[in-house]
């Protein structure tokens, strides 16, 4: 957003003030002249008394649901895939899931970075919107009351968003749901399926005061089906299952949503199918013809407000190898290019996420050349290799860090032209319809529903040529699996293990290097609460996670 000095006619100033000054010695008494007004301020109070200045707090509100991705380097990516099944440490500098016990401590970066982004950024904007909304003496505002509960909707779900994402990552924890008057100290934790059903009143309202559908230019924002896709993975934390069945069958059948199965949008007449459609630049939002997405996190070069934070889209960069520290033989580095961008090798694949979950399905698409990168070939133009496949990989380093296979989802249009960054102009998923269907044959497995659970995936793998399954063939591991061949580095893989209470046996199963994956404990199913809010909580103990 745009800040503007504005710099004031001196003596007109002069001539208001002294004509003010005139005017309340006659008519003013003591109190009233001493009493400040300033008219002009961008405060709550001066912001918050008309819809234009609601819709302001709702941009901003959306901006800091993005920063989620965008508030630094990689936070999101250690977040989300570092130290699970589907990722691991990739560069020899990064030491965070090496070694769980010295690094997953009160004290770790991501730790306390998601804690405050929920706290600090999130819950305290999304609390000033709806208290403000709320005030009686607003109600003049709006036209009815429709009006005014869609927006106290909009920011209830980035409530319930928020408050789902702390009970998936930390437990319990404090439930904050109004303004504070005066710094607080002694706010205690509330039970994890407190949390849970607190997010499920917020979405619960949101899903009945959002719109069903927005304009081309409103693309971003929330709607219905956002809210009750989120809704049914809360009533899986609280294993409401019918609940959950309910909630995501109102999204599937609705007749707005389905998954693409044919070629669309600005990508159908290139190279590739369909499932590489969804992932092309300029294909997330529905005007591009894909009825796939729920929810986007939006990106757009040369705009005001386009990026993060930190830039643009950052996947490329933490997720692709590290091209340009390879080298051929006689030791010509490789460069970057406007397609292969500079990825830095942030996080790898493992081999479970690389080659496992793809041994089954030869003919599954999402493991076509169109959307997994498994060849390279050298491509400096000084190297006496120039256009040939890599050879074998000798060096350690090399197999890590500077060359592996990986999704071509992150890749995408540079950020701003630049391609040597490792930033695009992708937007960013949050919620598609094929979740949708995982997360509902989630619940149909809990439900005992086996047969219907195998028709939610199939659903999914007959899109991608992968071939039915039975439902006899229906397990819990099953479903990752399946998430992981679906939403590879796109599903929040770690909050989604730490849901369903198997991230320590899947890591214990499937991470990148036995001595790594050996480290992790019991206690590491759950994140501990950063150092910094227990000492700052003066007031009354913040208990600790056990073990931390």
């Amino acid at each position: 957003m745009k800040t503007f000095k504005m710099t004031p006619n001196l003596s007109l100033l002069k001539y208001v003030l002294a004509v003010g000054f005139l005017f309340c010695l006659s008519s003013c008494d003591e109190e009233e002249l001493l009493r400040e007004q300033p008219l002009s301020s961008l405060d709550n109070e001066g912001v918050l008394s008309s819809k234009e200045g609601f819709e302001s707090y709702i941009i901003g509100l959306i901006r800091s649901a993005r920063e989620e991705y965008g508030q630094d380097d990689n936070t999101y990516f250690a977040t989300n895939f570092s130290g699970t099944d589907v990722g691991s440490d990739a560069g020899g500098e990064y030491f965070t899931y090496r070694n769980w016990v010295s690094y997953l401590t009160p004290v770790t970066p991501e730790v306390r970075n998601n804690w405050n982004w929920a706290y600090r950024m999130m819950i305290a904007q999304a609390n000033t919107i709806i208290t403000y909304a709320n005030k009686p003496e607003l109600d003049h505002i709006w036209d009815n009351e429709a009006e005014k509960n869609a927006i106290i909707a909009e920011a209830r779900f980035f409530r319930g968003y928020t408050y789902n994402f702390l009970a998936n990552l930390y437990g319990g924890v404090p439930i904050v749901e109004s303004v504070e008057a005066a710094p607080k100290f002694d706010y205690v934790r509330a039970s994890r399926e407190e949390v849970y059903n607190f997010a499920k009143e917020d979405l619960e309202f949101a899903s009945k005061w959002l719109p069903e559908t927005v304009s081309k230019s409103k693309e971003g924002r929330i709607v219905k089906a956002a809210a009750d896709h989120l809704l049914t993975e809360v009533y899986l934390g609280l294993g409401q299952y019918q609940n959950a069945i309910d909630s995501a069958s109102d999204v599937i059948d609705s007749g707005l949503y389905q998954l693409m199965t044919e070629r669309f949008g600005v990508s159908k007449d290139q190279p590739g199918d369909v499932y590489s459609d969804l992932f092309a630049t300029g294909n997330f939002n529905r005007s591009s013809g894909n009825l796939e997405t729920i929810y986007t996190w939006q990106f757009q070069s040369f705009t005001e407000g386009g990026g993060a934070s930190s830039g643009g889209n950052r996947g490329i960069r933490n997720l692709g190898p590290f091209l340009n520290k390879f080298s051929d033989p006689n030791g010509v580095r490789n460069i970057p290019t406007y397609e292969l961008n500079r990825g830095v090798g942030r996080l790898r694949g493992t081999q479970y996420s690389l080659y496992d979950i793809w041994k089954e399905s030869p003919t599954d698409i999402r493991n076509s050349e169109h959307n997994f990168r498994r060849e390279f070939f050298y491509n400096n133009p000084e190297s006496e290799y120039f256009g040939q496949p890599v050879l074998p990989i000798t060096v350690a380093e090399d197999s890590l860090r500077n060359l592996y296979p990986y999704p071509r989802k992150v890749e995408g249009t540079p950020w701003e032209g630049q391609f040597t960054s490792g930033q695009t102009e992708e937007d960013v998923y949050v919620y598609r319809l094929a979740e949708t269907y995982l997360l509902r044959a989630e619940a149909y497995f809990k439900n005992g529903e086996l047969d219907k659970a195998a028709d939610d995936l199939n659903a999914i793998r007959n899109r991608s040529n992968a071939g039915e399954i039975d439902a006899d063939q229906v397990s819990l591991d099953f479903i990752l699996d399946e998430r992981a061949r679906e939403l590879m580095y796109e599903g929040r893989r770690r909050k989604t293990l730490i849901r369903m209470g198997v991230l320590v046996e899947r890591v214990r199963k499937y991470g990148l290097v036995e001595s790594w994956r050996n480290t992790i404990q019991d206690y590491h199913n759950l994140w501990p609460i950063p150092q910094e809010a227990i000492d700052a909580n003066f007031g009354a103990v913040l208990e600790q996670n056990p073990g931390y």
